[in-house]
């Protein structure tokens, strides 16, 4: 197992107008209580964009349709905004993540299979991991500007699939949205594509977990927004800052207020 090197790991193929120095504004975490985390599993050969055999074709088409199935038996899903969900790429879907049950709803309410971005530590699990590997995932190595993962996605969007990811990064710790983090508003920038925001309640692993322990289905709901692009500026960190709180509160005006967090909609 390697340690990931200190230095920054972009370079100017990816961004042919900045300097290697300056690589890291356009990535780091803002400032967030708890601070985010920072990937110790470093396994950058296992970073790449998910090649779509016949046989990953047919696994998604079955994982979605057991996602149906589980969310059928463990939650009340209240779905909306359906309409405004694009039938193809490329777009960059971007969800709030609140809890295990996340990927579920996501997969079983969207209307095709997206190209999701996961933590490279699930690659470990003894059971996420087998089924994000037949499923195709983008692993990230979370903390730090992963060059092969933002390459595998921009590939992706390139081909004009669709891609998911969390900006918060992580599940949330305060049952809200938690500080955003600019690799979404990197990779829509840089790529041009569509953003979709997608926001979720009730999928909190004590409200869900909690439900199934006394044989009752959780109230989760699920809200699609209107897409939008972003809009290029000459001050590439505000455009950076600009882009990412856009995307942030595009997911806040979905949510009622007790999930908007530190994004509340005045």
């Amino acid at each position: 197992m390697r340690r990931a090197r200190t230095m920054p790991i972009w370079s100017c193929v990816i961004l042919p107008d900045c300097c290697r120095r300056n690589i890291a504004a356009y990535m780091r975490n803002q400032p967030s209580s708890p601070p985010k985390p920072v990937t110790e599993w470093w396994r950058p050969d296992l970073v790449m964009l998910p090649e779509l055999t016949f046989a990953r074709r047919s696994f998604r088409v079955f994982a979605r349709g057991l996602a149906k199935l589980i969310t059928f038996f463990t939650m009340k899903a209240t779905v909306s905004g359906m309409e405004n969900f694009p039938q193809h790429g490329p777009a960059l879907v971007v969800i709030n993540h609140l809890g295990d049950a996340d990927a579920v709803l996501l997969a079983a309410s969207l209307p095709v299979t997206i190209d999701g971005m996961g933590k490279i530590e699930l690659n470990g699990h003894w059971l996420v991991g087998p089924v994000f590997r037949a499923y195709g995932v983008i692993w990230v190595h979370r903390g730090r500007p992963d060059r092969k993962a933002i390459r595998a996605a921009l590939d992706g969007l390139a081909q004009g699939r669709i891609v998911g990811l969390a900006p918060e990064g992580r599940q949330s710790l305060i049952h809200g949205l938690e500080e955003g983090n600019e690799g979404a508003a990197f990779l829509a920038l840089k790529s041009g594509a569509l953003i979709v925001p997608v926001a979720m309640t009730g999928t909190e692993n004590e409200n869900v977990y909690g439900h199934l322990r006394r044989w009752r289905r959780a109230r989760v709901t699920l809200s699609v927004g209107k897409p939008f692009h972003l809009e290029e500026q000459a001050d590439r960190q505000k455009m950076m800052w600009e882009g990412t709180r856009q995307i942030m509160e595009s997911l806040a005006s979905l949510l009622p207020e007790s999930y908007q967090g530190s994004y509340k909609v005045k």
